[in-house]
């Protein structure tokens, strides 16, 4: 699945392969250097989906703190990277895994390919993004709230206003302009399902998407075609000559489409469906059979701090977990506030996720 974040991430370009992200040891680094596990080494490797991204200066002070340098290995979207570890399990390609989201946490759980570790700091981190509190498996890192964003260009033109829930989606009105993500490949596409489980249930979600089906929604494989080419009011959708309106993204794309624009504008040039969301939620864990274990802990100590926390959203446009993480004006001025996110319970998805995938693409791509 395309990175589950994902998120406007797409717009950051972020380089793929592997990434040694350097920074030089500080006074405490003597210290975390004698708490290496047998390897002796002081680097830790963090295998991530493509759109993991940290400021140098971050790194940098994860470096002087610890003695450790972060090498990140990029591995695709965010189910290719988990499968991959999960066809590694006990001889892992790092030490943390991070982008395993709440879509997809079963999977990784139940293929148990995580060493149970309490990260400090979990206090400032809400009781309920800590889906295995009990075990500490994976480590809540950031949220994002998956939903229908719009061109506003596009709405104002014809006097039209946009679609604000599910409901507006099937009408008459918005017919042929929407475009979304494969379920089966993509993490938004998936968490748009979701979404619709949670708004018409077990049995009407079903017959939700004949609507959408009748009402011209367009199905791409991943986000980058859906919200870069065929979108019409993102950057990437302009040059394409995009011709949907409406495109399943985050509620973080509009920063992001101010923040990378230049000249920058002075109001996002696209909107936010707020009654279409969906809550994603991702972690990280410590590998199973880490070669620097005690590295991986200290990378995940570090990836809730508040240092990281705050440094996290225009980096990879995605919300902090942690409580006292203040969010950047950019976010708050031109992103979308969501208070009424859907979420699908864990247990219930990883009980119906596959089923679900396959109904949806009897329903959908035949």
């Amino acid at each position: 699945m395309p990175s589950t974040k994902r998120l406007a991430a797409g717009a950051i370009a972020a380089a793929l392969g592997v990434t040694t992200l350097a920074a030089c040891g500080g006074s405490d680094g003597k210290k975390a250097s004698g708490e290496v596990g047998g390897s002796g080494s002081k680097t830790v490797t963090l295998v991530s989906h493509d759109s993991f991204n940290a400021s140098d200066p971050v790194l940098k002070a994860f470096t002087a703190q610890t003695g450790y340098t972060v090498k990140v290995l990029k591995s695709g979207d965010a189910g290719a990277a988990l499968n991959q570890e999960i066809l590694t399990k006990g001889s892992p390609r790092g030490d943390v895994f991070f982008g395993v989201d709440n879509t997809l946490l079963s999977r990784a759980l139940d293929n148990g390919i995580f060493t149970p570790y309490e990260a400090k700091g979990l206090d400032r981190v809400p009781a309920d993004v800590q889906l295995d509190k009990d075990k500490h498996r994976v480590t809540p890192v950031d949220t994002g709230d998956i939903c229908v964003n719009y061109d506003k260009k596009y709405f104002a033109d014809k006097k039209l206003a946009p679609p604000q829930s599910f409901d507006d989606l099937i009408k008459p009105e918005y017919k042929d302009l929407l475009v979304t993500e494969n379920v089966a490949t993509s993490s938004p596409g998936l968490g748009f399902l979701l979404g619709s489980v949670a708004t018409y249930g077990d049995t009407g979600w079903q017959d939700y998407w004949k609507k959408l089906k009748a009402n011209g929604v367009k199905v791409v494989d991943g986000w980058e075609q859906a919200y870069n080419t065929d979108f019409s009011g993102s950057a990437g959708g302009k040059k394409a000559k995009g011709d949907r309106p409406l495109v399943v993204s985050y509620a973080s794309s509009p920063p992001a489409e101010v923040i990378y624009a230049d000249p920058k504008p002075t109001e996002a040039p696209t909107g936010v469906a707020t009654g279409t969301c969906f809550r994603q939620t991702e972690f990280a864990g410590l590998l199973k059979g880490a070669k620097n274990e005690a590295g991986g802990k200290a990378l995940l100590d570090f990836l809730i701090s508040k240092k990281f926390q705050e440094d996290m959203p225009l980096q990879m446009f995605v919300d902090p977990v942690a409580k006292d993480a203040a969010v950047p004006p950019e976010f708050t001025k031109f992103g979308a506030k969501i208070t009424n996110s859907a979420t699908v319970a864990p247990d219930k998805i990883a009980k119906n996720r596959d089923q679900w995938v396959k109904t949806w693409s009897s329903l959908v791509l035949k």
